[in-house]
Parts: structure tokens; sequence; C-alpha cells
């Protein structure tokens, strides 16, 4: 009998020292999720009919950051980047976002595949 009392009061504690560890492992990965999103620098980009406003967008080389595009043309618009392998298709009016991971320094292009001729953009990576 007294055994089986002190099975159950290490499985107990086993239990316990368990759920501690889990409790602290889910609070510690909340904490890396909070500073990620943090630290994700936001760029604006505005693209009208074929011309976006900024040309040319610096990032900091090695670091994830976030571009929020709004069309704010009469027609649709494609933000379109081979270098980056990023697509995102936009009505007049719309707004949405692309997420970039970290890049290497250089200067990557990006259009709007909707109009062809009109200038290309440029993020660049220091």
């Amino acid at each position: 009998m007294a055994a089986m009392r002190r099975r159950d009061t290490r499985d107990r504690n086993r239990r316990g020292v368990l759920g501690a560890i889990l409790v602290g492992a889910f609070i510690a990965s909340i904490a890396s999720v909070g500073a990620q999103a943090e630290e994700l620098a936001v760029f604006k980009l505005v693209a009208r009919d074929g011309a976006f406003e900024p040309i040319k967008i610096e990032v900091p080389a090695g670091k994830r950051f976030k571009i929020e595009i709004s069309n704010e043309g009469k027609g649709p618009m494609e933000f379109e980047s081979r270098d980056l392998k990023q697509e995102k298709v936009l009505a007049a009016g719309a707004k949405s976002s692309v997420v970039i991971n970290g890049l290497k320094p250089g200067a990557y292009v990006f259009f709007d595949d909707y109009h062809p001729d009109a200038p290309k953009g440029q993020i660049v990576a220091k």
C-alpha cells in the first residue's frame, strides 16, 4: 500500500514537472513570435497605372520585411518580381502585402505585369 502511494506521488510530481516545462516552452515560443513580429520592418508601395511610388525601396540585408501594396490606379495591377519570386495581383482600389525573407545585399527588380512598358522598381538590400 505504501509503495503504491509513493508511486502515485512520483507520478504526480513527474506530471507537474512536465506541465511546468510545457508551459515554459509555450511562453518562450509566444515571446519569440512577438519579438519577430516587432522586428518586421514595413515599407509602403503605391501603384498607379504602372507607376510605383517609391520607385526604389532600401531594406536592411538579411532581415525579413513586409511590403504593403496599394493600387490607386484605374485598373488592375500585378506586383511581380522574378528576382524575389513574388507575384500579387490587385484590383483597382485594393490593398495587400507580401512578406519577403532576408535578402543578400544587392538590387532586386519589381514591375507591374499589366503595364510592361512602365518603369521598373527596385528593392535594394544593404
